[in-house]
């Protein structure tokens, strides 16, 4: 009996010791959008660190961007959400953000190899110096050239530091030798045209943050850009095809082998090579140049996790393991993206199974990367840099359509930044 008790009490104080364990056990949610296959990659990396970490265990929650760009935001406002997500709005987000700093065993490590990317989300003024972001995909913008027609045309495509002319007239002489409708086009965007501003010289905003949309440099490429489309250099309905601020792009007419040169961006080679095919050869060229620069502009997603969470060290762990080169360059590879890591920049990324030409493009959007402009960087993580780029695109399709002149456009421009700019501080 005294035995039968012993044993009994000695199974009860084992439940007791194995409780406290079970309660420990962190489960995560990570809410995920992707473009291809980065959330199925990502679980694949994520088996290895539970593997490692068997007392926090992640679900992943895959949703359409929308919900990442409508439904997160409205939780995230109300307190709730997920632990982590992947998204692409990291200015609008930011104040929702953990940082991980506290957490981290090697903040340098994320400093040198994520430093430009980590200034996009940091809000706080000079003084912040948190880390609240892992950029899981670095996109580009940048030209991608039907090289088919520039052999059937018998024209030589211009070198490295071409400039904006030199393509335009090659692109053009292209266009007519071979009877293609559209020497050039770029997305109805004014993301995509922020990077030939900036190398025309265009700062956009001032040291302390004011907007200064239009300058020298921006006037100089918009007088440009609108000359084209009236002249047929550029497919004039991608842009005068929409109204407002709406996006267009120009994808399926580059498929289609009836564009020469097409200004888009890194988002599109995984595209390309799956739906070109060997129908044509095409090629990825360095941003052409303007008298300051020559350079695109940078974008891309990221994991992020949220000051809500319950369990922050567990966060922080988790992304640290996704920051680390090895598990980082797994991802990036077998996605086909750019890597935003400084040191896999410099060494490259292997990509099994891609075709060459995909491999080609990837490499170039890479170099191209490592030479944007200082501007470049600031632009992508200016706060006001949205109603800047809807400012440009509406106002700039009025005076390609004759509804304004340029000059009126321009003031419209400046106009409409500062109104929103106001709008904006009204509402805080």
């Amino acid at each position: 009996m005294v035995k039968s008790l012993f044993l009994a009490a000695t199974a009860a104080a084992s439940c007791l010791t194995l409780s406290p364990a079970l309660a420990q056990t962190v489960e995560l949610r990570f809410q995920c959008y992707q473009d291809g296959t980065e959330c199925q990659t990502w679980g694949e990396e994520i088996k290895k660190f539970e593997a490692a970490n068997p007392d926090i265990k992640v679900t992943i929650d895959e949703v359409p961007y929308k919900a990442i760009l409508e439904s997160l935001p409205v939780q995230l406002a109300g307190g709730s959400g997920p632990d982590i997500a992947r998204v692409s709005d990291l200015g609008g987000l930011a104040r929702y953000m953990l940082d991980l700093r506290p957490y981290l065993k090697d903040a340098d490590y994320w400093e040198k190899n994520y430093g430009d990317e980590l200034k996009w989300t940091r809000i706080n003024g000079e003084g912040d110096n948190g880390i609240y972001n892992l950029p899981d995909q670095l996109t580009i913008t940048g030209p991608f050239v039907n090289k088919t027609l520039f052999d059937q045309a018998g024209v030589e495509m211009p070198g490295d530091k071409a400039t904006w002319d030199d393509w335009a007239k090659a692109s053009t002489e292209v266009a007519k030798k071979t009877g293609t409708p559209y020497p050039m086009a770029m997305d109805r965007s004014g993301h995509r045209f922020a990077g030939p501003a900036i190398s025309y010289g265009a700062m956009y905003f001032d040291d302390s943050g004011k907007p200064i949309t239009v300058d020298d440099g921006f006037r100089a490429f918009a007088e440009k850009f609108v000359q084209w489309n009236k002249d047929g250099t550029m497919a004039k309905d991608v842009w005068a095809g929409s109204g407002g601020a709406t996006y267009q792009d120009a994808s399926q007419e580059f498929i289609n082998a009836t564009l020469v040169f097409y200004m888009s961006g890194s988002w599109q080679v995984a595209r390309f090579g799956n739906e070109i095919g060997d129908a044509f050869d095409w090629e990825v060229v360095p941003p052409p140049c303007g008298p300051v620069a020559c350079t695109g502009i940078p974008g891309g997603a990221s994991i992020v996790g949220f000051k809500h969470t319950k369990h922050p060290e567990a966060v922080a762990k988790l992304l640290d393991f996704m920051a680390q080169e090895d598990v980082y360059a797994d991802f990036i590879g077998k996605t086909q993206a750019i890597p935003a890591n400084k040191t896999l920049q410099e060494k490259g990324v292997d990509y099994p199974g891609a075709p060459e030409n995909v491999k080609r493009a990837l490499a170039v959007f890479t170099k191209s990367a490592r030479q944007l402009s200082d501007r470049a960087f600031a632009f992508q993580g200016y706060k006001n840099n949205r109603a800047i780029m809807n400012a440009t695109v509406a106002r700039l399709t009025q005076a390609i359509v004759g509804e304004s002149t340029l000059d009126e456009a321009l003031k419209r421009i400046n106009a409409d930044v500062n109104e929103a700019v106001q709008a904006s501080s009204d509402t805080k």
